[in-house]
């Protein structure tokens, strides 16, 4: 297996995924570094890329008016960053910013979901996957708003 395979193979989300599967997938990724503060996604912007983090942590933020960005979740090694690419409208629901430099695999999403369209049952592996991850990410942000929006707050 390739750098990138390991690091799938490695991925909570992408372990246990079919040798096929996993080397259909890894053909879409490269690997890329970037630096503190870079914003990997950018809110309402097209999604047709998603990542897998090596080293580093990235943020996920919400801009919340008259708050600013709030941090909804921090990914680290291991994490995959981006799930829009895989649902219509396929646009950004979150920034993502790199908190310290990291080194990702950079997957072109948009190429991927079309492979998938082919071939439904790798479609459904990563859907089912990517759903897994979603359901995490809506728990993070749900706990988030508990802490903005919770007890001794006034809501106007």
């Amino acid at each position: 297996m390739g750098d990138i395979e390991d690091a799938m193979a490695a991925a909570p989300v992408l372990a246990g995924l079919e040798q096929d599967h996993l080397a259909t997938v890894a053909g879409y990724g490269r690997q890329e570094l970037a630096p503190g503060g870079t914003y990997l996604l950018r809110e309402g912007q097209p999604a047709e890329r998603f990542y897998l983090i090596h080293s580093g942590t990235v943020a996920l933020e919400t801009h919340a008016p008259g708050r600013g960005p709030i941090v909804i979740e921090t990914l680290q090694a291991g994490d995959v960053v981006g799930w829009s690419w895989l649902f219509a409208p396929y646009r950004w629901q979150f920034d993502g910013r790199a908190v310290q430099p990291c080194s990702l695999v950079s997957f072109d999403g948009a190429r991927l979901r079309a492979r998938c369209e082919a071939d439904h049952e790798l479609g459904y592996e990563l859907m089912r996957r990517f759903a897994e991850s979603i359901v995490e990410r809506l728990q993070a942000t749900r706990h988030q708003l508990l802490d903005v929006y919770g007890p001794g707050r006034v809501m106007a």
